[in-house]
């Protein structure tokens, strides 16, 4: 007798590239159709915007802003957090953040916590970020100031922040530890896939016995 399907292995295959959009070199998944998919395949589907202690629906550390949100399937969920960012996946500052930008980032993340579901996963192993080509044609229009070399992590400090994701932590300046790592370290598109998985594993592995 065949067992029933987990979740991911529902999901993960649907294809999704005509519900998809490219503007100024970034793919979007329609949340909407994203949603309806997952509550036609799994009625008792819902999520969660995470305020901050004022009630806002997004937090700020007052230099920029992010949003945490969540989606449960099955008494699972999944929670993804996510800069306040314009057209080119750069961090809005604070002072120039509207509700609009909350609104846009509120539903991208929370596309992205449907897809750590399975449902379009495939979609942000990289195609999410600027092309290449663009980040290359801005250095040659205005070249940037060299800055002093990042000193890689080691593993013990990486499986530190990822321990500190896992468990939902911040740092002392309020950001998500994903979020800071992402800010300080600018990890390349495979390396945030690698960061994302670890993550999962990390929380499978320590989840309380039942």
């Amino acid at each position: 007798m065949e067992g029933k399907k987990s979740t991911f292995a529902v999901l993960n295959p649907i294809n999704c590239n005509d519900k998809t959009e490219k503007k100024n070199g970034l793919t979007y998944l329609s949340w909407a159709w994203a949603w309806g998919i997952a509550k036609t395949y799994f009625p008792d589907a819902n999520y969660t915007i995470y305020e901050n202690a004022d009630g806002w629906n997004y937090h700020t550390d007052g230099r920029t802003c992010w949003v945490k949100t969540g989606v449960t399937i099955g008494g699972q969920e999944h929670i993804e957090y996510l800069p306040v960012m314009d057209t080119r996946n750069r961090s809005i500052p604070f002072e120039q953040v509207t509700s609009f930008d909350v609104n846009k980032a509120i539903q991208r993340s929370l596309t992205k916590a449907l897809a750590r579901h399975g449902l379009g996963l495939y979609i942000y192993a990289g195609e999410d970020l600027p092309d290449a080509a663009d980040d290359e044609a801005r250095a040659e229009a205005k070249p940037a100031p060299k800055k002093a070399a990042r000193k890689p992590l080691t593993d013990d400090q990486y499986w530190s922040i990822v321990a500190n994701e896992g468990k939902g932590l911040v740092t002392k300046l309020g950001w998500p530890y994903r979020t800071a790592w992402i800010e300080n370290y600018k990890p390349s598109n495979e390396e945030i896939a690698k960061f994302d998985h670890d993550v999962d594993l990390w929380r499978t592995a320590n989840q309380p016995q039942k």
